[in-house]
């Protein structure tokens, strides 16, 4: 099978998994607005002005870390001065204990930044996680799969969860409409497929044309109209592998990609790779993640810690660190 990323150049994408600077920042600093404003953390502001901390961002169970940005951004958004030395990277794996981050700097600061970060890092490190076990399956299935990801992102933090996408190890369909065309049913309401894909190709030259079939009469129609992929909408296994033939005996080697859409879950993404397909994509991958579960453990402050045993030498004390903040 060919491999996906020499025949369409930029698509699928992938790389480092860090977001754009400026999309973290935006999403960073309206997470902590709705988070202060309109007065502040008034809780926080009970803590002695003068009380430093230092803070553990500890995984409570196993995944993979996404979200590094944000958390580092969080925390440099309420305090410039605070400290973040990172022990994980984005995309590397965690187990029950691990400890990703620790936090320095002013207890008050810290406090204030918990929530915002955690949120970021629990959020994205989740859609990592799940994504990096749909790889697994994948993988083990087909090597040559690739897992895609779609546009059911949550609104405002696209380039965010789809870094997250790309630290699990898939790859990133389209950002936006205006990456490539993708001709769906509903278009095909107005229009042929034919027809649709000349008019793409003639008026976007170079760009991805895709058409989603879900008979495999519109797959050969798109095939011999000149489409770079045809989208497998909600077929099985057997579906697929004929659809995969067809593809195979109709385009030149390589020249037409088949990708695999349409209620994609982790029990049938090894059957549907291993009928074929050179890509697999599923909405679940960002819209229905569950939460990683980090949480932020007190190291140790300059004025104790609750419940922790006498001051050392240095001035600062030392004991278990308490469960995660839930608020």
């Amino acid at each position: 099978m060919s491999d996906p990323g020499s025949l369409l150049g930029s698509w699928p994408t992938s790389g480092p998994p860090d977001p754009p600077l400026a999309a973290v920042r935006d999403a960073v600093a309206r997470a902590l607005a709705e988070d202060v404003l309109p007065i502040g953390d008034l809780t926080a502001a009970l803590v002695p002005e003068s009380t430093t901390a230092t803070v553990a961002v500890v995984s409570r169970q196993p995944g993979v870390l996404a979200g590094s940005l944000c958390a580092k951004e969080a925390f440099g958004e309420v305090d410039a001065s605070l400290v973040v030395d990172w022990r994980v990277a984005d995309g590397g794996v965690l187990l029950p204990g691990t400890v990703v981050a620790e936090v320095s700097g002013s207890l008050r600061s810290i406090l204030t930044a918990e929530r915002t970060a955690l949120n970021f890092l629990c959020h994205l490190s989740g859609i990592a996680t799940l994504v990096a076990r749909f790889v697994e399956v994948v993988t083990a299935a087909n090597p040559a799969t690739r897992v895609l990801d779609t546009r059911k992102t949550t609104p405002g933090l696209r380039a965010l969860e789809k870094a997250a996408v790309r630290a699990g190890g898939g790859w990133n369909h389209r950002a936006s409409l205006s990456d490539a065309v993708l001709v769906k049913d509903n278009h095909l309401g107005g229009l042929g497929i034919a027809e649709a894909v000349a008019l793409a190709r003639r008026w976007w030259p170079g760009r991805m044309v895709e058409v989603e079939c879900d008979r495999i009469e519109q797959v050969a129609e798109a095939v011999d109209a000149g489409a770079s992929v045809v989208l497998l909408d909600n077929m099985d296994p057997a579906g697929v592998a004929r659809c995969v033939a067809l593809v195979r005996e109709r385009a030149v080697p390589g020249a037409v990609l088949v990708e695999v859409s349409g209620g994609v879950r982790l029990d049938t993404a090894g059957p549907l790779a291993a009928a074929g397909a050179d890509l697999l994509s599923a909405g679940a991958l960002t819209h229905s993640a569950p939460a990683l579960d980090l949480g932020l453990d007190l190291v140790r402050t300059n004025t104790g810690l609750r419940d922790g045993p006498a001051a050392g030498a240095d001035g600062d004390t030392r004991g278990p660190a308490p469960g995660p903040e839930e608020g």
